[in-house]
Parts: structure tokens; sequence; C-alpha cells
């Protein structure tokens, strides 16, 4: 097993966050254009009501720099201390599919009860791949 195999989820990763920056940007322009929110509004967030398509896609950029944080800690713990195996390389690559999945409801449909099916597999995922890499740790 190639340690080097735990940093290709991170790639992906990195750019389903860029995307969704890209998007967040062009969703802005939209809001000032389209929908009369004016520009000043992004200096402190205030003095406007925004759509709630840019509410929505803010927040979700947001989520793109809280848990999935603890995904590259882990991913790049278990590259340096060489603790990269099959399973961890698995549990990575679900984890950046479950983000992918819930990118697309949220950023689409937005149906709560589906978010959070695949919110809660996301941290299960997360969880399991920082305990597996723990234990590969404390037993070497």
């Amino acid at each position: 097993m190639q340690q080097l195999h735990i940093l290709y989820p991170l790639f992906v990763m990195a750019a389903l966050t860029f995307y969704i920056t890209i998007r967040l940007a062009k969703v802005r322009v939209r809001a000032v254009l389209q929908d009369g929110l004016k520009a000043a509004y992004f200096k402190n967030n205030r003095g406007g009501e925004p759509p709630e398509y840019l509410l929505r896609s803010e927040q979700h950029y947001i989520n793109h720099f809280e848990q999935p944080v603890l995904f590259y800690a882990i991913c790049l713990i278990a590259y340096i201390t060489a603790s990269v195996d099959l399973l961890a390389i698995g549990l990575a690559w679900l984890f950046v599919a479950t983000r992918f999945i819930h990118t697309y409801i949220h950023l689409g449909t937005n149906k709560l009860l589906k978010r959070k099916q695949i919110f809660i597999y996301n941290v299960i995922i997360l969880i399991t791949l920082w305990c597996e890499i723990f234990v590969r740790i404390i037993l070497k």
C-alpha cells in the first residue's frame, strides 16, 4: 500500500471546495445584478435582505471549513506517520463521496432529512477514520 494514496482524496476534496468557492462568487454576483441586493451588503453582511439561495450557498461554503478540516488533518497524520492502509483510503474516499452528496443535496433540493442523514454518515465515517488511524499509530 502506497502512503501517497491517502492524499488523492484530499485533492478531490480541495477541488470540491474550490468549486463551491467559485459557485458562491457567482451566486453573490447574481444576487446583486438580478435580485437587487446592494453590493455594500457584503462589507459586513448587513444592510439588506439576501435571497435564500445566497444564504444557503454562504452556509455551505462555511461548512467546508468545519468538518472537512478534521478530514484533512487525519489524512495528513496518516501520511506523515506511515499509517495508511486500504481501510483508511476507503474511508477517505467514502468521506469525500458523502461530501459530494451533501453538496448536491444542500445546494440543490435542500431536503433537510436527506441532508441530515448524509451528514450523520459523514460524521460516522470521519470518526471511524480517526479511530482507525489512532489504533494503527498506537499499535506500531
